[in-house]
Formats: C-alpha cells, sequence, structure tokens
C-alpha cells in the first residue's frame, strides 16, 4: 500500500484527534474573537492549504455573515503594504508552518492591530511563533508529499472554528458524527480503484463544484495534478458556463461533486447539459437521480450536511487521484519535482 493511501485511510482518526484535541483552545481564541469584535478575517495561504482556505471562506461568511478576504501575500512580502486591520483576524494556513510568505502575512497583520491565529501540523514552526493563537492538526508525520490528513485536519478545525464562534448546532451535532461517516465514506476505496480503469490514458479533465464544495473541487484537481502528471482544471458550476464549457467535447473527462444542498440544483442542471453534450461524467453524490446521468457514477454511502460534506466528499478526490496515479505507473507518494515543503517568498 502506498503511503498515500494509507494517509487517506488514516483521516477519520486524525481528524477526530485534532477536534478533541483542540477544543480548549478554540473556545479560547472564539472568546476572543467576540472581545475584539471581530468583524473580519484575512486568511492566507498557499497550495492545498488555500483550498482549506476557500472552504472557510465560505463557511464563515455563510454562517457567520463576516466577511472573509484570501489575502494576496505578495501584497505584504513584495510591495510591503501596510494596512488597518483592527477587528480583524489574519489566519495562517499552513501544513508545514514554514511557508515564508504565509508568515511574513501574520507578521504584517499583527502590526496592523489584527488579532492572528494558524493552522498548522507543526507546532514549532515559524508561524506558530507568527499567531497569537495556534490550532494543531495532530496528524503526525505525513510521508506522501501529496498531503490529505492535514487537509481534512485543517477542514476540521475551520468547522469547528465557526461552530462555536456563531453557537451553530447544526455544524457541531454533524462535527459529533463526521469521523464515523468519513470511516463509512472509505468503504467506496475498492468501487473507486475499478472506475479509475477507465481513464487512465486521458490527459485532461474538468473538476466541476458549486460553493461550499469548490474547495472539494480545487482540492480533487490538484491532487490529480500533481501525482498523474495531467492537466485537471477546477470551476466553480457557475464560472464553468462563463465560456469554459466550450471546451466540452464528446467524451471529454469531467468530474462533478453534487452533494445535498443549496448548490444541488444547479449542479443537477449543468450536469444534464453536460449530458447532452457528450461529456464523459464522473458524478460522486448521494442523490440517484443525478448519477444515472453519469457513465461512471460513485454513490456517496452517507447522509451528511452541506455545511461539513468536503470533509467526506474530499476522499473520493483523494482516493481517484492516488487510484489513477498507480493504474498509470506512477508514484503517487513522489510526484516528480515536488517536496513535502514548498517555500515561497
Amino acid at each position: 500500500m502506498s503511503w498515500m493511501l494509507e494517509e487517506i485511510h488514516q483521516q477519520p482518526d486524525a481528524v477526530k484527534l485534532a477536534m478533541d484535541a483542540e477544543m480548549e483552545s478554540v473556545n479560547r481564541l472564539s472568546k476572543v474573537m467576540h472581545d475584539r469584535e471581530i468583524n473580519h478575517v484575512l486568511i492566507a495561504a498557499r497550495g492545498t492549504s488555500d483550498h482549506a482556505a476557500t472552504y472557510a471562506k465560505y463557511l464563515i461568511e455563510i454562517i457567520c455573515g463576516v466577511p472573509v478576504t484570501l489575502a494576496a501575500p505578495s501584497v505584504f512580502t513584495m510591495y510591503n503594504c501596510s494596512m488597518k486591520l483592527n477587528h480583524t483576524l489574519a489566519l495562517g494556513i499552513s501544513q508545514s508552518g514554514q511557508s515564508e510568505d504565509v508568515v511574513q502575512t501574520l507578521i504584517s497583520a499583527r502590526a496592523g492591530g489584527a488579532v492572528t491565529a494558524c493552522i498548522t501540523n507543526e507546532q514549532n514552526s515559524p508561524i506558530a511563533q507568527a499567531s497569537d493563537h495556534v490550532l494543531l492538526c495532530h496528524s503526525g508525520v505525513e510521508k506522501s508529499v501529496a498531503a490529505t490528513k492535514t487537509y481534512t485536519c485543517s477542514l476540521a478545525l475551520v468547522s469547528l472554528l465557526t461552530g462555536i464562534f456563531s453557537n451553530c448546532t447544526e455544524i457541531l451535532d454533524e462535527l459529533n458524527t463526521i469521523s464515523a461517516k468519513m470511516q463509512t465514506c472509505l468503504e467506496i476505496d475498492s468501487e473507486v480503484s475499478k472506475h479509475v480503469e477507465r481513464y487512465r490514458y486521458m490527459q485532461e479533465c474538468a473538476v466541476l463544484a458549486r460553493g461550499i464544495n469548490l474547495s472539494t473541487a480545487l482540492e480533487t484537481a490538484l491532487k490529480i495534478t500533481e501525482t498523474s502528471y495531467l492537466v485537471s482544471r477546477p470551476f466553480s458550476g457557475a464560472d464553468f458556463l462563463h465560456g469554459p464549457i466550450a471546451m466540452i467535447t464528446t467524451g471529454f473527462p469531467v468530474i462533478v461533486f453534487a452533494p445535498v444542498g443549496k448548490a444541488f440544483e444547479s449542479i443537477y442542471e449543468l450536469s444534464e447539459t453536460l449530458n447532452a453534450k457528450g461529456a464523459e461524467l464522473i458524478i460522486v453524490s448521494e442523490k440517484m437521480n443525478i448519477l444515472s446521468l453519469a457513465q461512471s457514477p460513485i454513490k456517496i454511502p452517507v447522509n451528511v450536511h452541506e455545511y461539513v460534506s468536503p470533509l467526506v466528499y474530499i476522499l473520493f478526490g483523494q482516493l481517484w487521484a492516488c487510484h489513477l496515479a498507480i493504474s498509470r505507473g506512477m508514484d503517487p507518494d513522489h510526484p516528480r519535482g515536488l517536496n513535502k515543503v514548498t517555500n515561497t517568498r
């Protein structure tokens, strides 16, 4: 078994550990956010962590009614910008905690008056030292270059903070069962392994989702690209209609994430359009009506609230990327030209 596949299967336990271990820290940060009357969140991240930031943007804005900005770190590192950030939470997300531009963003934000916090897997990392509050993933060593459990632990901590800060019982109740639902979802492993054989020679694909699961499309596309070296393009389902849909020809592979929730109807309509255009559809959903449109339907075997569905639906994306790479003769643990820690300024 590859390290990547092994670490995918470790995620239910990793997510539970992260939430249990960081409950006190999350409560403390939430109290500070209320005391400081936080009305804006600035998030700095790169790569996989940036996809966790995208999830955070949707969830915090929807649940808390607080605007979230995804930082452009070069504003601080290259242009030496200073901002007035009173009543702002500056949140850095970095699994390794080494990303220099993310760290500098937090340092600059603190100088501008922000409360600083981070989500990281490394307690003694530079990002932790630059933060007033540290939320740890507790994921242990991640041997595969392709991040998996650190990503889902980051999502879990984002959702836990959002739920506690807003006192959202829907999120908090779902988080009580999310580890068990992730474990059940991993039962699709063998099915995914069989389906990828049909696509082992594809050279490009599109990955679509809408709303909260845009993060899932972004992360899935990245995992496919970095492990199988093919062009995998992620899109919001809405943005896809504004031009990129022109790329669809008969047999063009499209992965569609369609969890139950506010975004489902628009994704269903888009899938009908793609089906009529002859796209090769790989659809991931709990709902049989949309799965019937797919050449490769992937039934998610649990019911999960849309708010936390990225924790479940990304399991398919990770499994798909890992098995596709193996079927193509690639090593998903050691993608060419990549290191575990990528440092940018």
